[in-house]
């Protein structure tokens, strides 16, 4: 089945979509200071500042796409639980319906999403407010073949046989919750980032080699597809070096939201002290106006960040350091086969789990996040999950 975009013009989301796409929800991101007492307050707060009601129309259903980039507990590696907690809570009390929200996340070859919301506590905040999780990777889930408007950078030429995208998320508005860290393969990574856990099947591995113009291409599609487009993102605890699992986990007290999915991106890299616009994919989606990423033409409200500087980097592991052989190095002629074929379910598996749940979790990773556990306030928050 193909979806055209011309198609979902003809529906009554249509008018809808424009309607929150004007120059009100562009180039605007909002910055609060938190702590563990006062964070689902915060998350109120935040989200009210930007009028989000006013970019989430209770007309339509709400995907809550949520993070989770490790099947372990690891700070700042996926959404929290107050983060999931904060925006559900605010969702409820400003009138949204709880069967309209629908948290989704889709799984990958090396991360089992199922695991990873239990070990994050996600499954807690399910519970206590009575919500189901959608598992975007199970038969009753259609995914069907959509044809964009917007010209394609890539996408178009890694799937020639068509873009599949979930029907579920069609006229749906969409809530990304992101956490504030780095990544081996972008720099940064944030609201735009985290819709490639969700709008890709599993196969998105296929684009690692062009992760940044799919990330653009990703934003163009959502922005045709969601009635209103909302990102939340967590710096209760930051990460710097090789994430989005293997980094140096950090409290910074800091939340962010916007409707600007580029403009949160951008402010999140500068707090973090990376220049934005050298970021590609942030700059790429700046050119094509699908956002603002020019710190200089972005208005922030709330806390005052001109001179917050984390100076973080980025970094390698061995793993990304191999990926990056295939993806740009001497192996790139192997891509195909190492990526595309049967054994990538052998090899790659083997080697994140011998790298990440063996090597790096016994060696840093389970200390690291005891001693966020026993040591900090955030993780006696989230021992009470």
């Amino acid at each position: 089945m193909a979806i055209s975009y011309e198609t979902i013009r003809g529906a009554d989301v249509a008018t809808q979509t424009d309607a929150v796409r004007g120059d009100y929800i562009l180039g605007k991101v909002a910055v609060v200071k938190t702590s563990p007492q006062t964070v689902l307050e915060d998350y109120a707060r935040l989200m009210r500042m930007l009028n989000y009601q006013r970019i989430l129309p209770k007309a339509n259903p709400t995907i809550l796409k949520i993070n989770i980039s490790w099947d372990k507990f690891y700070p700042a590696c996926s959404t929290t639980p107050w983060q999931l907690e904060g925006v559900v809570k605010t969702m409820l009390e400003d009138g949204y319906d709880l069967r309209s929200l629908i948290p989704a996340q889709n799984r990958t070859v090396v991360v089992d999403a199922k695991k990873g919301a239990v070990a994050n506590k996600h499954t807690h905040v399910a519970q206590k407010y009575g919500f189901d999780f959608v598992w975007l990777w199970e038969p009753s889930v259609e995914w069907v073949i959509y044809q964009p408007q917007a010209e394609m950078l890539v996408l178009d030429k890694v799937f020639p046989e068509g873009i599949t995208i979930p029907k579920l998320f069609i006229g749906k508005n969409a809530l990304h919750m992101p956490t504030m860290k780095t990544h081996v393969f972008t720099g940064t990574t944030g609201a735009m980032k985290n819709a490639f856990g969700g709008l890709l099947r599993e196969n998105r591995h296929y684009t690692h080699s062009v992760i940044h113009e799919t990330l653009v291409d990703l934003l163009a599609i959502q922005r045709e597809i969601h009635p209103g487009l909302f990102a939340v993102m967590d710096g209760s605890v930051s990460g710097k070096g090789p994430g989005p699992r293997a980094m140096e986990p950090a409290i910074t007290n800091y939340l962010l939201a916007s409707a600007d999915q580029v403009a949160i991106d951008a402010i999140a890299a500068k707090m973090m002290g990376f220049d934005p616009m050298s970021l590609k994919f942030i700059r790429l989606a700046h050119e094509r106006g699908l956002g603002v990423g020019d710190p200089q033409e972005i208005e922030v409200i709330g806390e005052d960040i001109s001179g917050v500087n984390l100076g973080y980097y980025v970094g390698d592991t061995f793993a990304s350091w191999g990926q990056k052989l295939i993806y740009h190095g001497v192996l790139k002629p192997f891509e195909k086969f190492l990526l595309r074929t049967p054994v990538l379910q052998v090899w790659s598996f083997w080697a994140s789990h011998l790298y990440y749940n063996v090597f790096f979790w016994t060696k840093t990773g389970s200390r690291r996040a005891k001693e966020f556990l026993e040591k900090t306030e955030w993780g006696q928050l989230f021992q009470q999950y």
